[in-house]
Parts: structure tokens; C-alpha cells; sequence
């Protein structure tokens, strides 16, 4: 028979019975304090912040003001010295070879034969050799995420052409060596007056930029040149003849030239 002592040292060491509401209520705070709760608490905050940035960036492109679209529609002006068919023309009218480039001022392509033949073109324009017709079109006007960058690059350079014809060929070599990447925004306004301004073009010519006077005869250019056969851009002639030799390395476009001035 136990003793008395055994008994209580029994009672003693006997956990009381715990209440379902008192396991609970453990087991709440100890799922509260244990470090594994941490991560799961953490990611969910981290979730939550990159959903309301996904959401305010999706309202802020939303709310971001469109540009408003040129019209191509309005009087057809066109530009001091161009030719019927749409061509802005540099250099002696009586040089030996007459040089025919058609671009687009987004026109990757363009750009790279621009920035390879540009200077060796503006040489032999001002040695007499050359007469140069560049047509400045505008069917990029999508790749530049609606503003239209194309067609206000075409406007002023026909801008220039006509006011200040004698710094188009340096204003032109600029919007190339300063060309934007194809889907982006293209420049800005004041960018491109900044570049013309840069190559000579006095300011009441760039001011008059905003004007847009020669959209509609783009517009009709671009239409007239791709009615006429026109694959793509760059497209260079001589005379006439389309010149089939590499056009992204300078040398032989102007032995091609030299060759047609003898």
C-alpha cells in the first residue's frame, strides 16, 4: 500500500487535465512565435506590394496622355525646288549623275546607309558630281508608338529643304547619326529642332517645324512612291537605275557614281 507521501508526491506531479479551448489557444501562440511563419507573412507582404505597383503602373500608362495624331489631310504646299514626284533636291542641276535615295527617318536600314555614305553623298553634291533627290517618306509612323515620327522627321526635313536648302544635307546626316531605335517614341519636336539647329538651320526655319505645313505633301509622296513600285527603303538610283551593290559599306556607292559621271 502506498503511503501517504507517495500519494501526494502522485498529485503533484500529475498534469492537471487542459481544456480544449486551452490547446487552442497554445497552439495559436505557438504557431505565432515559431520562425517558420515568417516567410509565408513575408511573401505575402511582398506580394501584395507588387500587385499595387502592377496596378498603379497599369493606371498611370492609362491616364498617360496620347499624343494628339497629325492630319494628313489640309492644302498640298509643296516644297521650294521638289520634283513632281516627290523628291527634295540637292546640288547643281546640271551635275553629271543624278542620285535618287528614297528613306524612312525610322528606317533602321536607312540609317545604316546614311551613316555610311552620308558624308561621301554631301562630297560629291558639293563637288558638282552629284545631284542628289531624296524622297522622305513616311510609312514608319507605327513603329514609333503613335507619335507619328516619321512623318513630323519628313515635314522637317521638306521644312528645311525649302527654307534652308543649303543645310538639308547636314540636317539630314544628323537625324541619322542621332536616329532613334524602330518602336520607340522617336524624338521629340524640340529634339529635332535642336538637331537642325545644330547643323546650321536658323531658328525662324525650326520654328516653323510645329507648323506641320508640308504633312499633307508627304503623305502624297510616300503614296506616289510605293504606287510607283517601290519595295522598301533604303532604294537608291543612278540615273535611274536602281544600284544593287552594298549599300552598308562605304566605297561602293561612290565608285558606282564615279563610273556613271565619266
Amino acid at each position: 500500500m502506498a503511503s501517504p507521501a507517495g500519494k501526494w508526491v502522485n498529485r503533484v506531479g500529475k498534469k492537471p487535465a487542459e481544456s480544449a479551448e486551452m490547446r487552442k489557444g497554445k497552439a495559436a501562440i505557438a504557431g505565432a512565435r515559431s520562425p517558420a511563419r515568417w516567410p509565408l507573412i513575408v511573401g505575402g507582404v511582398v506580394i501584395v506590394g507588387l500587385l499595387v505597383a502592377i496596378v498603379a503602373t497599369l493606371v498611370v500608362s492609362a491616364n498617360k496622355e496620347k499624343p494628339e495624331p497629325i492630319s494628313t489631310s489640309g492644302p498640298m504646299v509643296v516644297p521650294t525646288g521638289a520634283t513632281t514626284g516627290g523628291a527634295l533636291v540637292s546640288g547643281k542641276a546640271d551635275a553629271p549623275v543624278r542620285l535618287e535615295v528614297y528613306l524612312d527617318y525610322m528606317c533602321p536600314y536607312c540609317g545604316q546607309f546614311e551613316r555610311a555614305n552620308g558624308e561621301e553623298i554631301a562630297r560629291l553634291v558639293g563637288a558638282g558630281t552629284v545631284r542628289l533627290e531624296t524622297y522622305p517618306l513616311a510609312f514608319l509612323d507605327e513603329a514609333s508608338s503613335g507619335t507619328q515620327y516619321s512623318t513630323r522627321a519628313a515635314n522637317a526635313a521638306a521644312t528645311v529643304s525649302d527654307r534652308a536648302a543649303d543645310k538639308f544635307i547636314a540636317f539630314n546626316n544628323s537625324l541619322f547619326a542621332h536616329q532613334p531605335a524602330e518602336g520607340g517614341e522617336g524624338l521629340t519636336d524640340d529634339a529635332i529642332a535642336s538637331l537642325a539647329r545644330d547643323a546650321g538651320v536658323p531658328a525662324e526655319v525650326t520654328d516653323a517645324f510645329g507648323d506641320r505645313t508640308f504633312v499633307p505633301w508627304v503623305a502624297d509622296s510616300t503614296k506616289k512612291a510605293f504606287a510607283g513600285g517601290l519595295q522598301g527603303t533604303p532604294t537608291v538610283k543612278i540615273d535611274g537605275v536602281q544600284f544593287t551593290g552594298d549599300l552598308y559599306k562605304a566605297g561602293p556607292l561612290t565608285e558606282a557614281i564615279n563610273q556613271a559621271a565619266k
